[in-house]
């Protein structure tokens, strides 16, 4: 049981701090060239979010050579190793990894055109999670493999966009803050939503049938949907009354506020995610 608590635990982790420095990459390479003042953080913040994300990624298949032992003998088994590593998990952890390491590098340079590269590589850490899991060997595999793309494209943009947007309310002047914002709400008003569609219809050809809402894994499904369910009412809120009011020099710790408890619900969100994706399968 302790290898398990602390293969979800890291698991979470590195699904936070990928997803912040993928999210912050793409946040850059859509509004990088607007920003004046909050640079220097937001190189700060990806260069830790993907080190730390390309750490814990390559920690976890170690860890689920430890989980097929049911113990930490595991992490000193070469022949369990050799299996965890060469898995789809493994490959994933992988490319994963390349991915981050990109970013790494990428991210907290000053040289033109670093955002663009580091996005590029956060599309190339995305893609390590098609490589795994049951996507992966579903006769649908390439209808999954597009649905679960984006899904994990628009939860990296919205995910690693609040931080960024949490500097530029502090440190940018304020129209041009709330002008970053405005286009950020608009941006997400089209996107998030495919996030719930992509996800309802991964998990309906993953499951068949609506039994597996007896199930864990149908319990935690429901779990998610109802964070995402509190998700989409904090970001209306946010893109129709606080962002406007932002504009319209109203003060600002309502908006930073609502940011901080989007965040909040989307690391526990992931963290549901990772305890699903640990323990349970559709079947």
């Amino acid at each position: 049981m302790a290898v398990d608590f602390i293969s979800v635990t890291l698991r979470a982790l590195g699904f936070t701090a990928l997803f912040q420095a993928v999210g912050l990459a793409f946040f850059l390479a859509l509004f990088g060239r607007e920003l004046t003042q909050p640079w220097p953080g937001l190189r700060r913040i990806g260069g830790i979010a993907a080190t730390a994300g390309l750490l814990l990624v390559l920690v976890h298949p170690a860890l689920e050579a430890a989980r097929m032992a049911g113990d930490f003998s595991g992490l000193w088994d070469t022949q369990l190793q050799r299996l965890a590593w060469s898995s789809g998990s493994g490959m994933s952890a992988l490319v994963q990894a390349a991915g981050l390491l990109g970013m790494a590098v990428s991210l907290p340079s000053r040289a033109g055109g670093a955002a663009r590269w580091a996005a590029l590589w956060g599309l190339i850490a995305i893609g390590g999670f098609l490589l795994t899991g049951h996507t992966s060997t579903h006769p649908l595999r390439p209808v999954l493999a597009a649905l679960l793309a984006l899904h994990l494209f628009v939860v990296a943009l919205w995910f690693g966009s609040l931080a960024p947007l949490l500097l530029v309310i502090r440190e940018e002047a304020r129209p041009l803050a709330a002008r970053i914002l405005e286009r950020y709400s608009a941006i997400a008003g089209w996107l998030v939503p495919l996030i719930l569609v992509a996800g309802l219809c991964l998990a309906w050809i993953l499951a068949g049938s609506l039994a597996v809402l007896r199930r864990p894994y149908g319990q935690l499904l429901i779990a998610k949907i109802v964070g995402f369910a509190l998700l989409m009412l904090l970001a209306a809120a946010n893109r129709w009354r606080l962002v406007p009011a932002l504009a319209a020099g109203s003060p600002v710790s309502a908006l930073r506020r609502s940011i901080l408890t989007e965040i909040a619900l989307l690391v526990a969100v992931l963290s549901t995610t990772a305890v699903l994706t640990t323990y349970y399968s559709p079947h």
